[in-house]
């Protein structure tokens, strides 16, 4: 019996992964790159291009993810199966990736953000960032505390350095849009 629920918990998160890669099909996402190719990396040379390859400067904020996830879920939920807290993180992350890609928060990306060229994400860049959250997830569930909170602040003052966003200040000019951090980001 405890097998079975195992196994319906696991399907229920491979159906949630392909849901959501279907839904942002459904809403016109391109499933690649509308520039024709797949490449694993696109650096910030082109913000345009941002989100529609399968890693970009992004990427890690999505391995954050997952560790705050693992973490939050620890302090609120430790007596659940951990299989259920990786069933919650899971459907949190792939809703985030639809809700991300609708009309209204590509506009709000646009206007209170860096990333004022942000067009979306393609499907596959979206399906990686989905897996690099599970990645996150169950290097949190390996990891001592402390090596979680190194990589959290690693890569968040790594991606504030070189591009000088993160997920930080992505979250903060998505919801609180400052006008100092604004002219901070956009000066080179």
């Amino acid at each position: 019996m405890q097998d079975s629920r195992r196994e319906i918990v696991y399907l229920l998160c491979v159906a949630m992964f392909f849901a959501s890669s279907i839904a942002l099909w459904a809403m016109g996402r391109n499933l690649i790159c509308p520039c024709g190719y797949v490449a694993l990396w696109h650096g910030p040379n082109d913000p345009g291009m941002s989100s529609q390859h399968l890693m970009d400067w992004y990427t890690p904020s999505h391995l954050l993810h997952g560790i705050l996830f693992f973490g939050a879920l620890w302090l609120v939920a430790r007596r659940l199966p951990m299989r259920w807290r990786f069933a919650i993180a899971l459907a949190v992350e792939c809703t985030w990736e639809v809700v991300e890609n609708t009309p209204w928060v590509i506009e709000r990306y646009r206007t209170t953000t860096i990333s004022d060229q942000y067009n979306g994400d393609s499907v596959i860049n979206s399906a990686v960032d989905v897996l690099v959250m599970i990645a996150g997830f169950w290097l949190a569930r390996r990891l001592p505390v402390w090596a979680s909170v190194a990589i959290v602040l690693g890569f968040e003052v790594l991606t504030t350095w070189l591009i000088r966003d993160g997920l930080a200040l992505n979250i903060l000019m998505l919801l609180w849009p400052m006008e100092a951090v604004s002219d901070w980001q956009s000066a080179v």
